[in-house]
């Protein structure tokens, strides 16, 4: 199978760590050249800038601006586009407590700067008749948690947004589809004041029991990998998914019990 992306140019966007860091490292492995966005840096972003055709730009994708200007520093035709920048804050006081400054912010991180930085792309693909945009999504999408209702609620309108933009862009020859990972074993699950933190703080439990739990919920009984969900990514990024398009592919450990 050919994954090979020589030639190309793809912008990931919450690079420095976690999904984001290991699409960055999968993207330019595949010979890529990568525009890596993020509002802080890191070692291993750093490292990588050193070791591979990967450049990183300091950006705070929250603001109106920053996807355009993060697409601007390209200097260039954008090729893949991995929307990938988002956040889960934990809600333990449930839907009463989620004021509408928090609904305001969850959905512009988790939404809107994927919406804003596909607009800043999508002329040049469709005028290239070319193009590979992969959001990543959530199974919260499907499975709302109370847990993280605005986060659950801005990935069901992201998913929404995929597939009613490849509809538009589809005949034009670009590409949009949705990777929606279970548990992933990131700082978002596993940080200090992660979810499962939050988890065990809002329920009591003891250390490790949130995560315990969650991995058995699914029937692989672990936590994805970062670089399993980039392994995806580069699949859909690649011309070996020529004609997937509009697609939401759960890798969750078989987390969703239906189909």
């Amino acid at each position: 199978m050919e994954l090979a992306l020589e030639g190309r140019t793809a912008i990931v966007t919450g690079a420095s760590r976690g999904i984001g860091l290991a699409c960055t490292r999968a993207l330019a492995a595949a010979g890529a050249d990568v525009v890596a966005g993020a509002r802080k840096g890191s070692d291993e972003l750093t490292e990588l800038t050193e070791k591979a055709s990967v450049r990183w730009l300091e950006v705070d994708l929250a603001q109106p601006e920053g996807p355009a200007r993060l697409a601007a520093a390209v200097g260039g035709p954008v090729d893949v586009l991995v929307n990938n920048v988002g956040g889960a804050p934990a809600r333990p006081d449930g839907f009463a407590g989620i004021t509408d400054q928090q609904w305001a912010d969850t959905l512009n991180l988790n939404l809107l700067a994927a919406i804003r930085m596909t607009r800043a792309v999508v002329p040049g693909m469709v005028e290239r008749g070319s193009g590979a945009i992969v959001n990543i999504g959530s199974v919260n999408a499907e499975l709302p948690d109370p847990l993280v209702l605005d986060y659950s609620v801005a990935k069901a309108a992201l998913h929404a947004f995929a597939k009613g933009l490849s509809k538009e862009v589809g005949p034009k020859g670009v590409r949009v589809n949705t990777v929606s990972p279970g548990p992933v074993a990131t700082d978002l699950w596993l940080g200090t004041n992660g979810i499962a933190d939050s988890v065990q703080r809002a329920t009591g439990a003891a250390p490790g029991e949130a995560q315990k739990a969650a991995a058995a919920a699914t029937a692989t009984g672990r936590f994805s990998r970062p670089e399993e969900i980039a392994d995806l990514v580069l699949l859909l990024a690649s011309d070996a998914t020529a004609n997937v398009t509009g697609s939401f592919i759960r890798i969750d450990g078989g987390l969703v019990p239906t189909w």
